[in-house]
Formats: structure tokens, C-alpha cells, sequence
């Protein structure tokens, strides 16, 4: 293990988040750097004096799974045989001894709560995972928004495509899908569009856009926030912006006006820190190898001038070459996650 975790510290891993995955500790690491033979780790060596007896723990796993209680759990248990006036053990010991005794498992009837993974995309250029979302923007009238529907490459961070509609509908989303891929000039089929389950993203005319294109269509699990985390960043971006109106817009074209300045600044003025500090435009359009070879010249010649100044390399100025939506394992150098 300690092979694996320096290998992916190595390739720019944190060390804290890579010992995680294999359930070692920071501390236990430094404990084999400094040459541990084995875990110098104990538990405890003696029997608590409070611990259940014998005749304790039998009475409880008999209660606990006999007809009256065995649907219920601990924290409905417990509350009702202190209504009879018995007390066997709290909550977290009834939960212990079902633990140990391997009968921690569902109870009742009913069926076991799915515990389902967040959609997972990999993209190594532009055009192969886009991201959307729609956010409200307050008109004059108290209650009622404009909508901005924006399109999102997650491996540029570039504005692919935006419009901003006094609804919210499924027909806006097809139509801007469809004008964003003939504005490109890019062949749809194969992309991968993902989104969160709203209406308008699930609706029947987006699905049929979707599939008559070749759209592999990808969605958030029901009631996570966090699966679009790309749109989401960009949003909150968007109404941060110091020339983002405290006002309400007065009509539509107000608010458009405001989203071109806002596309073209953030596509064509904002340094992505997650991309080496290059503009969505200029790595969507293939410019960024030559711009970070230069600053690696830039950094490298300094360094030569003054070497004493440099207590380690340089900084890292190599491309991000493949961006994750939602990872599950850890990221190796080069690569990024949201």
C-alpha cells in the first residue's frame, strides 16, 4: 500500500486523499517512511466493566428479533420498551451487537434503500462531454425570472452555446441544442449531454432532439445538487461577476445584453486556474500547448539565472489532459476533476 500511495503522490496526488482510498492515515504513512516493522496500534486489552453480559446480550438479540420488533429498528425499539418500562441497552449498543452478530441488515418489508453512483464522464478534448443547466435572472416583476439556458464544454470551460427565454420549457432546450451543434459546425453524434433532472432537461422533445442526433444523454441522480458541479461553478461565476446587475433586468433583451458581454469576457478573458490559467477559448481552439511551452521556457530560464532561489521545480506548467465529470478514484497527473 505504501508503494501504491507513493506512486500516486508521485504523479501529483495530495497524500491525505490518496491514503484515504486505501484507509491509511497520514500519521501511518510518516510511521512507515520512518521505518515501522508493523502497526504499533492496540486496542483494548481488557473487557469494559459496563460491557452487556452474557444473559444481557441474549436477552437483547431475543427481543430485538422477536415478532413484536423484528421490523423495527434500534431508534423504534428502544422508545417503545421504555413505554413498557424496560430498558435493555441504548440505540448504539443494540446497533453494535446486531453489527457483531452479522444481523445489521434491512428490516421490514419494505424495499432496501438504492444507493445509486453519480453519472461519471471522461472528456480528452473539446466536444466529447458538454454540460447544461438553466438559472434564473429576476425581472421587473416580483415572482416572475428570465431563463438563461447556458451550454458548457467541460473540457475547455468554454460557452458553447446560451440563449435567455422568458420561460422555462423543453422546446427552448431542443431548439438551442440544435442551433449550439450548427453554430459549431460539429457532428453531434456521440457527445455526451449532461444535465440535472429538471423538466426541461427530461422532457420528451429534449429526449427526441437528443436521440434523433446520436446524443448520449446523461443526468444527475434524483435530488443531488452537486452531479452538474460544471454548470453549477459557472452560474455561480456568472452572478458574482462585480458587472452582474443588482437590479433586476427591465426585459429580455436587457438580460441578453448583459450574457454577450458575460460569454465573451469568460470565454475569451478568464484564465481558468483548473486549465493552467488559459482562457476556455484559446484551449478549445488548440493554443494552449504553445502557451504553456512557453512560460515553461519562462520559468526554466529563470530558474537557470537564479538557481538559489528555487528550493524545488518549477511550477507545472504541462497541459490538463483529460477532465472527469463526477470521478470515483483518484486523479493522476495531468488529469482534473470537478
Amino acid at each position: 500500500m505504501q508503494t501504491l500511495i507513493e506512486e500516486a503522490v508521485a504523479n501529483g496526488a495530495r497524500c491525505a486523499p490518496a491514503g484515504a482510498m486505501l484507509g491509511v492515515s497520514v500519521r501511518t504513512l510518516e510511521r512507515w517512511r520512518a521505518g515501522a516493522a508493523e502497526d504499533g496500534r492496540h486496542g483494548p486489552r481488557q473487557r469494559p466493566a459496563n460491557a452487556l453480559t452474557p444473559p444481557e446480550r441474549a436477552t437483547l438479540l431475543a427481543t430485538v428479533n422477536s415478532p413484536r420488533f423484528c421490523d423495527l429498528s434500534p431508534h423504534q425499539i428502544v422508545p417503545r420498551l421504555a413505554d413498557a418500562g424496560q430498558y435493555l441497552a441504548s440505540e448504539s449498543t443494540m446497533y453494535r451487537v446486531l453489527r457483531e452478530e452479522q444481523q445489521l441488515t434491512h428490516r421490514g418489508r419494505t424495499a432496501v434503500p438504492q444507493r445509486r453512483a453519480a453519472p461519471s464522464h471522461e472528456a480528452s478534448g473539446p466536444n466529447q462531454v458538454w454540460s447544461w443547466d438553466i438559472t434564473y435572472l429576476k425581472s421587473p416583476v416580483r415572482g416572475v425570472f428570465f431563463y438563461l439556458y447556458l451550454i458548457l464544454d467541460i473540457w475547455s470551460r468554454k460557452i458553447v452555446g446560451w440563449t435567455v427565454e422568458t420561460t422555462e420549457g423543453r422546446a427552448h432546450a431542443a431548439a438551442l441544442f440544435q442551433a449550439t451543434c450548427a453554430a459549431a459546425t460539429h457532428d453531434p453524434t456521440g457527445i455526451v449531454l449532461h444535465a440535472d433532472n429538471g423538466g426541461p432537461m427530461k422532457g420528451a422533445t429534449m429526449l427526441a432532439t437528443l436521440e434523433r442526433l446520436g446524443v448520449v444523454a446523461s443526468f444527475s441522480r434524483p435530488g443531488v445538487s452537486n452531479d452538474n458541479p460544471f454548470s453549477e461553478a459557472l452560474f455561480r461565476t456568472a452572478k458574482y461577476r462585480p458587472d452582474f446587475p443588482r437590479e433586476p433586468f427591465t426585459d429580455v433583451a436587457s438580460a441578453a445584453a448583459w450574457v454577450v458581454a458575460f460569454v465573451q469576457w469568460d470565454n475569451h478573458g478568464h484564465q481558468h486556474s483548473a486549465i493552467r490559467v488559459v482562457t476556455p477559448a484559446q484551449r478549445h481552439d488548440g493554443l494552449d500547448d504553445a502557451i504553456l511551452a512557453q512560460r515553461a521556457t519562462v520559468y526554466a530560464d529563470a530558474k537557470a539565472r537564479q538557481p538559489a532561489r528555487w528550493s524545488g521545480a518549477t511550477r507545472d506548467w504541462t497541459p490538463v489532459t483529460t477532465v472527469r465529470l463526477n470521478p470515483t478514484y483518484a486523479v493522476a497527473a495531468g488529469e482534473h476533476r470537478q
